[in-house]
């Protein structure tokens, strides 16, 4: 029931479906006496998405989500294992393709290829399910399992989880497969602007990681001036912060995390 609530809600959480549901229920109206809140509405949501898509917004928000856990320290030693979150691929794609397909969130991929070569003895765990609501979307796992594999890494040290259709199942799921033991490090890779709210659901699971966070969208507090290039760029990146800012808080008040903002 959480998972289909949340992702109902999701939906509407994110500006810009909000924005033009105003709209559509303003142009709605105007076929209506309520021509003055018809009015209204349409005009509201203009504005608002010309604050979302054309101002520093997204970037605004974005960036304390990106600033909290810093680049991975390699001088702290080889870790026991890795555990990547889903996300970089579209499986639907690359099932009618016969390719896999990546998406912007590629870095955890590469990134993830790097941390392997670099240390040949860890553990490789990509964690990634459906997370469709309206439709049967295949797993994202054994696309990952096979570019991992194709970019030189061993099938002997991948496991997929391909069960999970959000964070919390990641982390439930994962610490399943892992099993940590008392001293063990793992790291945890994701994008920069998703491991605050990660990182929260793995420490709630128990399963204790440390951040190794990648594909930034922001340069960093420079970007508090900066414009998007176009409407869309800064509609995505206002509804990829928001999104983040929401679970973060749902996660909290739904007791699926223990602290809302952790810190490294």
């Amino acid at each position: 029931m959480f998972f289909v609530l949340s992702k109902t809600a999701g939906f509407f959480a994110l500006p810009s479906n909000l924005f033009i549901s105003i709209g559509i229920v303003g142009l709605v109206l105007l076929c209506t006496r309520l021509t003055r809140l018809a009015s209204w509405l349409v005009v509201t949501s203009l504005v608002l998405i010309a604050i979302a898509g054309l101002s520093p917004l997204g970037y605004a928000l974005l960036l304390p989500l990106e600033q909290r856990f810093p680049p991975w320290d390699i001088s702290r030693g080889p870790p026991d294992g890795v555990v990547v979150l889903g996300g970089a691929i579209a499986p639907d794609v690359s099932a009618a393709r016969g390719v896999v397909k990546l998406n912007d969130a590629a870095e955890r991929i590469t990134a993830t290829v790097e941390v392997a070569r670099r240390y040949p003895n860890a553990r490789i765990i990509f964690s990634g399910g459906s997370g469709a609501l309206t439709f049967d979307q295949l797993p994202e796992a054994p696309f990952a399992v096979k570019e991992l594999e194709a970019l030189g890494i061993a099938p002997d040290r991948i496991t997929a989880e391909e069960q999970s259709r959000n964070t919390v199942e990641n982390a439930v799921f994962s610490r399943l497969i892992a099993a940590p033991k008392p001293g063990e490090r793992w790291l945890l890779v994701t994008s920069a602007f998703h491991m605050p709210r990660a990182v929260a659901v793995f420490r709630a699971a128990g399963f204790p990681v440390e951040a190794y966070p990648v594909d930034w969208r922001t340069r960093g507090p420079e970007d508090l001036l900066r414009l998007p290039s176009s409407l869309a760029e800064g509609l995505a990146r206002t509804d990829t912060a928001v999104h983040e800012w929401v679970g973060l808080v749902a996660y909290r008040l739904t007791g699926r995390t223990k602290e809302f903002f952790p810190a490294p």
